[in-house]
């Protein structure tokens, strides 16, 4: 069945965006849950949360000879407070591997106990260059910067008063914009992007009515910007199918426009049989694909591995540039992406 992009795009865009507006900082997972859940009870499915705080749906398939799963995560970089300063500076931890030079001067919120949220900004402690005359060269590292709240504190205490503490969340805000020349500029499309391709496939099978050739479990998972998302996901499946953000740069094949078919991360190559499947079939869709190998790179593929999971693994998403910084993709990204998975699907 050949499915035009302008049949779902709109819902791609929406989805995208409304999954970024959530916080989701790794470990932060309630807020971005619950609009998962709402999103797929509203496309008909039963969405089911585990004690590790994955979101997942079940399709049944046309055969139950072969189970698939499909993986993205939900979590994103951020940080958490690490200490207060006696001046009221916030000092921080970063979650995942954000690079901190980008952070300088970005907007950000913490959530704070009793469900209150204040806003700040994200400083390096030499931020005037009418004051400090190592401003421009100063290195941006964790022990180098902070954050500034807005709120008027002059202490340690005034801070504490107003319930942020050691483990207090920091989510930075997205920045999200769409141009009209189809690109999408976001923080956090690693792997927002990919999570928006799985619900966007999830609507496609409902609005056309499309079974897949096998059963699939589709996972949304948390803690993947950590090592260990996919730990508890797809025991029972034959195969699992991540679909995360794809690497653009020097040396790499991928663009934005395309999807990335990764034969190898930094953890080692990904099941041969699968990556020559996925090639196939996005030669015979004339999907614009790349093939690449991504040497600093992990996935839910290897966290499922690293804890067991016998099965084979393979790895695709649309090409994300300045990946952990200011990212970018292409509208052009996620239908290659998207049209890949339905290949994948056999709908």
């Amino acid at each position: 069945m050949t499915i035009e992009f302008n049949e779902y795009k709109q819902y791609l865009l929406d989805t995208l965006k409304e999954l970024l507006e959530v916080d989701s900082p790794t470990g932060f997972s309630k807020a971005i849950n619950e609009k998962l859940k709402e999103m797929l009870l509203s496309l008909g499915y039963q969405a089911e949360e585990s004690n590790k705080r994955f979101v997942k749906a079940s399709v049944k398939g046309q055969s139950s000879k072969k189970k698939l799963a499909i993986s993205a995560h939900v979590d994103t970089l951020g940080a958490l407070v690490k200490r207060i300063d006696g001046d009221g500076k916030i000092r921080f931890t970063k979650l995942g591997g954000p690079i901190l030079p980008t952070f300088d001067g970005e907007y950000c919120k913490i959530y704070a106990d009793g469900g209150k949220v204040y806003t700040g900004t994200f400083l390096s402690d030499s931020p005037s260059c009418h004051v400090y005359k190592d401003a421009s060269t100063k290195e941006r590292n964790e022990d180098t910067m902070y954050v500034r709240i807005d709120e008027v504190v002059e202490s340690k205490a005034d801070v504490e008063k107003l319930g942020i503490r050691t483990g207090s969340v920091i989510a930075i805000e997205t920045k999200t914009t769409v141009t009209q020349s189809g690109y999408v500029k976001s923080r956090f499309l690693d792997d927002k992007a990919g999570s928006a391709c799985l619900l966007t496939v999830l609507y496609l099978l409902k609005q056309k009515n499309i079974s897949p050739a096998f059963d699939v479990d589709f996972y949304f998972t948390n803690y993947e910007e950590v090592g260990h998302g996919a730990a508890t996901v797809g025991k029972d499946a034959d195969e699992l199918l991540a679909v995360d953000m794809g690497c653009v740069g020097d040396g790499i094949a991928c663009k934005e426009t395309q999807v990335s078919i990764c034969v190898k991360d930094g953890h080692g190559p990904y099941d041969y049989e699968m990556v020559e499947r996925l090639l196939s079939l996005a030669k015979t869709g004339k999907i614009d694909y790349a093939l690449d190998v991504y040497p600093y790179y992990g996935s839910d593929v290897g966290a499922a591995w690293s804890a067991g999971a016998d099965v084979k693994g393979g790895l695709i998403g649309p090409g994300v540039h300045a990946s952990h910084g200011l990212e970018r993709t292409h509208v052009k990204g996620l239908q290659a992406t998207i049209e890949l998975l339905l290949a994948y699907l056999g709908a």
